[in-house]
């Protein structure tokens, strides 16, 4: 139980972010501020209730910063990314059974008609930095704790605000893998995973390099 309990949490709050996410989608249309307070408000919430328990990663590329900043192990990280995952799947599966294929695919983040993979991959990965660096900063760092899930869930609706009609502004490889297997719709997948990993390592790289104050070695 004592790894299964994180791993049912980071499948639930992922869960609750695709499947809120899509529904969104499909009754906000074009409207991107519902869409980015909508994918927020689900993440503050469902990082708060799940931080005591796993940490509210919800993301697998906020796992993989974490990974790459030393605060989580490999064996961990994996067994996050498959709940993560397959909460997404599980998500997008249901909202193809309510709403069928069409509305999955338009829940699915796809790159503006005028923008290239690598400038979808630059977008992404910044974006997914500035989420990742805000989690170091709030979350992880002991300095900073507090209101955690509040400023995580800020992050990401402003990040979609900028982000939203360029490239979905994912930042988040399970908010299009679930959708994408669900609808078998693969079209500039690759943008979503190297974007967001990038992202997410530039952050725990910079934030664990230059800013976390690290225990003074002893002697």
């Amino acid at each position: 139980m004592e790894k299964f309990r994180p791993w049912l949490a980071e499948f639930v709050g992922t869960f609750a972010l695709i499947f809120v996410g899509i529904g969104a989608i499909k009754t906000a249309g074009h409207d991107v501020l519902g869409i980015a307070l909508a994918h927020g408000l689900t993440i503050a919430v469902f990082a708060s209730a799940t931080m005591h328990i796993s940490g509210g990663n919800l993301n697998p590329a906020v796992t993989f910063g974490l990974l790459c900043g030393g605060h989580m192990t490999l064996a961990r990280a994996i067994r996050y990314w498959s709940a993560q995952l397959l909460g997404g799947f599980t998500a997008a599966l249901i909202c193809l059974g309510l709403f069928g294929r069409e509305v999955v695919v338009m829940g699915t983040p796809q790159l503006a008609i005028n923008l290239t993979g690598m400038q979808g991959i630059l977008v992404e990965a910044i974006l997914t930095f500035f989420l990742v660096f805000v989690v170091y900063g709030t979350a992880v760092d002991e300095r900073g704790r507090g209101l955690a899930g509040f400023a995580i869930g800020a992050t990401v609706t402003l990040d979609i605000l900028f982000g939203g009609p360029l490239t979905g502004a994912a930042m988040n490889p399970a908010r299009v893998f679930g959708p994408a297997l669900a609808s078998w719709f693969w079209h500039d997948h690759y943008v979503y995973w190297l974007g967001p990993l990038i992202g997410a390592a530039l952050g725990g790289f910079v934030y664990g390099l230059f800013i976390e104050r690290k225990p003074a070695a002893a002697g």
